[in-house]
């Protein structure tokens, strides 16, 4: 049984989107490192806050029905540069009963065994259910501070949280909170008074993608973020053009009857922008961090699941999330998406006729090293496929049938390709002058 300290898969848990015959062998191994993950390593690898994604990736790898083997080695690749964390004082541990002195302790990594401990005991009391709505999810100081976290770290910790529920593990729940919790809360500097200016729980009148044209539009909003800011959300957007970000943020609500169709046309225009974010004649590559957007997308489906999670709290989510997406999306400049450059894209392993359409692509992922990040991407689209499917007669989703398939092909067949895995920050075109241009017939 799956506890606050202890990772156990179910074959009963295998995610929003899986594939068929996932063996209990694959749920014993992915259960196994899991754990080990879970006691031995720091949610960050590095002090500079560089993420451990090695519970992202098992989990991804679980779900696309990897063999152990496949699950081991690819542990074995990410483990090597994890770090432990540090050891837990008891003196903080007693600190952080009182919200008092719980919050002196935020924002620092140090912390990070000590808040996991925490909400473990916290758990062991309460229910991971309900530790999450009393932390994150009550509406008071204390959880909206953590919700804003939840958002830190391009959406890290709220990634985090998705597997954690998605697939019914409160040890990895726990860890979701302590990264939240070691993570800085400057996303609310935007996300509180874009929803303070918003009419919450009302029907937007305008879609995501006309936003997303707008923002085009405005050039003090697109130019805000330049090239040599550390951070382009928080130095670029949220300092040069704070009131026009909040102003077109504020434009997109959802109300509680459109919570399935708000998540599809959410999940649909962050893979619009991030799979359209092309620069021919250059390579194609997704960029690095419009694809987290994509890969957070599928964990909304979970959470509109969830009978503990009020339906104020699953419109806040979805509402905070879709103003997220149209922030990233104008700090990286904002590039116009091509959607030509999928509708004609030429797959470099075309899928065969007959059988599923998607599986060679799933077992190249599986083989393919790295630390997650193209697996979690393949399946966040594959999710969006489905979901997406009965809303494509509405203008707000441009990515529509054959569309996703070719995405498919395009993730995978960029990530194996030569130069940098990613593009980072694919509006400007520095971002561009390291990736090789294409072969002539690509043109």
């Amino acid at each position: 049984m799956a506890t606050a300290s202890k990772v156990q898969l179910s074959l009963s848990h295998c995610g929003e989107f899986h594939l068929p015959d996932i063996t209990t062998e694959s749920a014993a191994k992915a259960s196994e490192i899991l754990q080990e993950n879970h006691e031995d390593h720091h949610i960050f690898f590095n002090q500079s806050g560089f993420h451990n994604h090695i519970a992202h990736h098992i989990l991804t790898l679980y779900a696309l029905s990897a063999s152990p083997s496949i699950i081991q080695r690819q542990y074995e690749r990410n483990k090597s540069y994890q770090r432990p964390p540090q050891p837990v004082d008891k003196s903080v541990l007693k600190d952080m009963k009182e919200y008092s002195t719980f919050r002196k302790y935020l924002g620092n990594e140090r912390y990070y065994h000590d808040f996991l401990i925490h909400f473990q005991e916290q758990m062991d009391k309460q229910g991971w259910e309900a530790v999450l709505n009393e932390y994150v999810f009550n509406g008071d100081e204390k959880a909206d501070d953590m919700l804003v976290r939840m958002f830190g770290g391009f959406l890290h910790p709220i990634i985090h949280l998705g597997f954690g529920i998605e697939f019914q593990q409160p040890a990895i729940i726990a860890e979701a909170l302590a990264q939240a919790a070691v993570h800085d809360s400057w996303m609310g500097k935007f996300l509180l008074p874009a929803e303070k200016a918003s009419t919450p729980g009302k029907p937007s009148t305008k879609s995501l993608v006309s936003l997303l044209d707008e923002i085009r539009q405005d050039k003090k909003l697109s130019n805000a973020a330049h090239w040599d800011d550390g951070n382009k959300l928080r130095d670029g957007i949220f300092v040069r053009a704070p009131e026009e970000m909040i102003k077109y943020a504020s434009q997109w609500t959802v109300s509680p009857n459109q919570l399935e169709e708000k998540t599809a046309e959410m999940t649909n225009a962050a893979v619009y922008y991030t799979g359209g974010a092309q620069h021919p004649p250059k390579q194609i590559k997704f960029d690095f961090y419009y694809m987290h957007c994509v890969n957070c997308s599928i964990f909304f489906s979970a959470f509109l699941k969830q009978p503990w999670l009020s339906q104020g709290n699953k419109v806040r989510l979805l509402e905070w999330k879709g103003r997220n997406d149209l922030a990233m999306y104008a700090s990286r400049h904002s590039p116009e998406p091509l959607l030509r450059e999928i509708t004609n894209y030429k797959p470099k392993e075309p899928s065969s006729l007959g059988g599923d359409p998607w599986g060679r692509i799933f077992q190249r992922c599986g083989e393919y090293e790295d630390d997650g990040h193209a697996s979690k991407l393949l399946r966040a689209l594959a999710h969006g496929e489905e979901i997406c499917r009965p809303y494509e007669g509405n203008e707000a989703y441009r990515i529509k049938g054959k569309m996703w398939l070719q995405l498919g092909h395009m993730a995978i067949d960029s990530v194996e390709d030569t130069g940098d895995t990613w593009v980072r920050s694919a509006g400007f075109d520095q971002a561009w002058e390291k990736m090789e241009d294409r072969p002539r017939a690509q043109l």
